[in-house]
Order: C-alpha cells, then sequence, then structure tokens
C-alpha cells in the first residue's frame, strides 16, 4: 500500500513535468537486483507488471511519531504489504491485486541472503520470503505463486508513506461506521475525515477494526488509494514544478527499485498516464479458499482459492479488465450487513430434537455464502425454543451481519469465543435470509473501480 502510494505519486506527476527535473530522481533512489540470478520464469504477457512492497521499516520515525501513532514494535524486517500493479499495454488502466501477507506460500530452492546456507524448496507465510531471501526470493516466490511475470520491483517503508501524504496535504476518507483498532490507535467516527501521513498509516495498518483482521485491512488499503489518485489528480499540486520536487524530495530518500525503472519508465508512465483517474484504476484481492489453514511450525494461514485465482492472474496476464465496468443485472433481495458472510466463521448445533435441522440449517447459511464448518452438531436434549447466536464481543459487527440471515434470533455474549459464531437451532427456526454488504466489491474476483470507493 505504501509503495502503491509513492509510485503513483511519481508517476502522476511525471506526466507534467520536464525530463530534467525526473533525471534527478536516480541518484535519489537506492538500487537492488531483485532479479539476479532467476531462471525458468513465467512467460510475459502483455502490459506491465509491477511487485510493489511496503516493509515496515522504521529508522526514520521519530520518538514522538512512534508514540503517538502507535510504531513503538520491533519490525519484523518483513514486507506489510504486498500488491501487484499491472499497467495495461495502452497505458489506460491499472489494476491492483493485494497479495494477503498471510498467505500460504511456497519458496523455491534459495540461498539465505544472511547467512549463505542453502535451503530447498518448503512452506511459509508469503511476507516470511522477504525476511528469508529478501526481493530476489519475494519475486521468485510470488512469480512461481501467480505465474505473472514481474517487470519491475518497487519497495518504501513508513517514513517514505507519511511524508506522501503530508506533502499533498493530506487525503480524504469515509467511512460508514466508526472504525477504532487499540493496536494501531486508529479512531475515527462514521463520516469523513482528512488523514494526515500519520493517522493515513494508522488507518492502513488497522487489523483489528473487526473479525474480518487482514481482508478488512487490505479493502481500506485500496480504499485509501482511490483516494490518493483522486487527491492527487484533482488538486493540481502534482503540476506544480515546486511541489512536485518537495513530494520527490520527502519520499524517494528511503525507496529502493530494481535498476531497469529509471527516470525514461517514469516519463513514458506519466505521459501515457496523463488522463489517468480513479475511474482508471482497479482493485482485488486474491480470492481466498481457506482461511485458518494451519501449518506445522507456521501458524495459520489463508491458502488461495486455485481455481478462481489462476483466472484472476489469467486475466492479468491477458491484459483484461479485472473490474465490473458494465451496468449490474439486478441483485435477489437481500439484507444490507456491515461484514460479508464470506468473512464469517460459523458453527451450528441443533438445539431441537427435529432430525437433520442442524445440517439443513449448515448448509443453507453456507450456500447463502457464510463459511460454515459443514459439521453441525447436536444439543443435549433439553429443546431450545429460541435460535441464539453465541459470539465474542470483539466479533459483534460480524454477530449482528449473521443475526440479519436469521431473523429472531438472540444475540448472546461469550468472551472467549474468538472469530467462530455459534448459532444453537432453536423451534422458531423458519429460514435463511440472504444477506449482502453495501460495498461496490464485485464480480468474480470481487474487484471494484476507484471512483465507485472514493468519498462523494
Amino acid at each position: 500500500m505504501r509503495m502503491v502510494t509513492t509510485i503513483s505519486v511519481v508517476v502522476l506527476a511525471s506526466a507534467g513535468i520536464g525530463h530534467a527535473v525526473v533525471t534527478s530522481l536516480d541518484a535519489d533512489i537506492a538500487r537492488v537486483d531483485p532479479f539476479k540470478d532467476m531462471k525458468n520464469r513465467p512467460e510475459a504477457g502483455h502490459g506491465m507488471n509491477v511487485l510493489l512492497v511496503g516493509t515496515d521499516g522504521r529508522d526514520k520515525i521519530t520518538e514522538a511519531e512512534r508514540q503517538k501513532f502507535r510504531l513503538g514494535g520491533a519490525p519484523c524486517h518483513c514486507t506489510d504489504t504486498i500488491m501487484i500493479v499491472h499497467i495495461s499495454e495502452n497505458r489506460e488502466r491499472a489494476s491492483i491485486v493485494s497479495l494477503p501477507r498471510d498467505s500460504y506460500a511456497e519458496t523455491p530452492a534459495h540461498t539465505d541472503e544472511t547467512t549463505g546456507t542453502r535451503h530447498g524448496a518448503h512452506p511459509i507465510k508469503l511476507n516470511a520470503a522477504y525476511a528469508e531471501g529478501g526481493p530476489n526470493l519475494t519475486v521468485r516466490t510470488v512469480e512461481n505463486m501467480t505465474h505473472v511475470k514481474i517487470d519491475h520491483y518497487l519497495e518504501v517503508d513508513f517514513t517514505s508513506f507519511m511524508k506522501t501524504v503530508d506533502v499533498l496535504g493530506g487525503v480524504e476518507i469515509c467511512t460508514t461506521t466508526p472504525l477504532k483498532d487499540s493496536y494501531s490507535g486508529l479512531d475515527l467516527a462514521a463520516g469523513s475525515h482528512l488523514l494526515g501521513g500519520g493517522q493515513a498509516l494508522q488507518y492502513v495498518r488497522a487489523r483489528h477494526v473487526d473479525g474480518a483482521s487482514d481482508l478488512g485491512r487490505m479493502q481500506r488499503q485500496q480504499r485509501f488509494l482511490a483516494a490518493l489518485v483522486e487527491r492527487a489528480t484533482s488538486s493540481g499540486v502534482l503540476m506544480n514544478p515546486l511541489k512536485f520536487r518537495d513530494v520527490t524530495r520527502a519520499v524517494l530518500g528511503s525507496v529502493r527499485a530494481d535498476q531497469g525503472f529509471g527516470t525514461d519508465e517514469l516519463l513514458d508512465l506519466g505521459r501515457a498516464m496523463r488522463n489517468f483517474s480513479p475511474s482508471s484504476s482497479e482493485f482485488a484481492t486474491v480470492p481466498i479458499g481457506q482461511m485458518g489453514y494451519v501449518v506445522k511450525g507456521i501458524g495459520s494461514t489463508l491458502k488461495w482459492d486455485p481455481a478462481k485465482s489462476a483466472k484472476l492472474f489469467q486475466a492479468l496476464r491477458d491484459d483484461k479488465p479485472i473490474a465490473v465496468h458494465a451496468v449490474h443485472k439486478a441483485r435477489p433481495r437481500s439484507v444490507s450487513v456491515d461484514v460479508a458472510p464470506q468473512q464469517i466463521k460459523v458453527q451450528v448445533e441443533n438445539g431441537t430434537g427435529t432430525a437433520g435441522l442442524g445440517k439443513r440449517i449448515d448448509g443453507a447459511l453456507a450456500a447463502a455464502g457464510f463459511r460454515t464448518t459443514r459439521q453441525p452438531t447436536s444439543a443435549p436434549a433439553t429443546t431450545v425454543r429460541r435460535t441464539v447466536i453465541s459470539y465474542d464481543p470483539r466479533w459483534d459487527r460480524s454477530a449482528k451481519s449473521l443475526a440479519a440471515a436469521l431473523p429472531g434470533a438472540e444475540l448472546r455474549e461469550a468472551k472467549g469465543r474468538g472469530p467462530l459464531l455459534k448459532v444453537t437451532a432453536g423451534a422458531d427456526f423458519k429460514q435463511v435470509e440472504r444477506v449482502r454488504v453495501e460495498d461496490p466489491h464485485q464480480g468474480e474476483f470481487g474487484a471494484v473501480t476507484g471512483d465507485q470507493v472514493v468519498c462523494p
């Protein structure tokens, strides 16, 4: 996310700034060689693919900023954010795909950059590839997983992100519900907010706003990027040479890029994307097939949906749009909720003497999109009259979304349950109602265009 912000600013700015100004950027960008000794790479597709990596580096953060924005923890020297940005061959569209940092991944055989130890292929979480083998292993792992050839590599840290937002004068974000995260310190009331660099960092880092965790965070990151593009393209600040100079000085001191991404590439992209706007950008997250996939020695991971993710990456290789740009067909009648059923884990228990009721409800909830265990249980002999939803208070928004699908169900707090909500079916059960998130993410890949998520 932070890297996308940085390069968006530079590319958009270069559309209206002369060669002499942009040429000076090369001296400010630290160079890495992420493609060293790489063999058997995917075939090149159409357009350009950039791997954008945000690390948790915080060496240049002041002590006051550490305390104010909750940045005091030790960095893990891993990738906090990973995205593939595909720039279409005609330079009229940018498709941005988020790769969850906890994705289950398998590294190719490699040599540890620090110790020189040779490692065979083995499973890891995707964000750990950077700590183990730097940019090179990160690129190799992503290419192996996606079969998308990476043309350029760009990396930025916390400092660059904050300075970029501040130099632009802040970015406007809208939220329909309050957002509060005790870990990152994010605390926003419902409504519109102009976020400075520190607050913006809290917004894109927050993982504990609700049970959606990383998936909710990636949607907020995408929403922020759309707002950043809107700010950069509508304010005119990047067409001012002096302001552009301020932006580049603030940002590029902690950017790292491959040798091939230089002045000429920036200028070519900038000129081609002169008329770029939020509607020209589209955002998606890799479709997840299994959450909480536990791997020995690694912990809980996210496993991609093999069929859907393959189609998504094929669309990038074929240079095709991933968002629904046409008029949408009318949806079946459904109730609007805050948290998507695909993000809600449910265990069903039959609290009645009616044989097969638990299995029927489990199937109906699964058909409505909820992530049921598909293994309903039975309660003791006593018949429960009213359906009960037991939930951990931290997942209250998820519980309310589930309750909307089970009209009349009683919500009952159960501290310590974690993300798994429990439905005890009562004699009052009638049917499962369809629910949906009032969210523009649609289509096969849940993609959205930038103009659909910026403030009205």
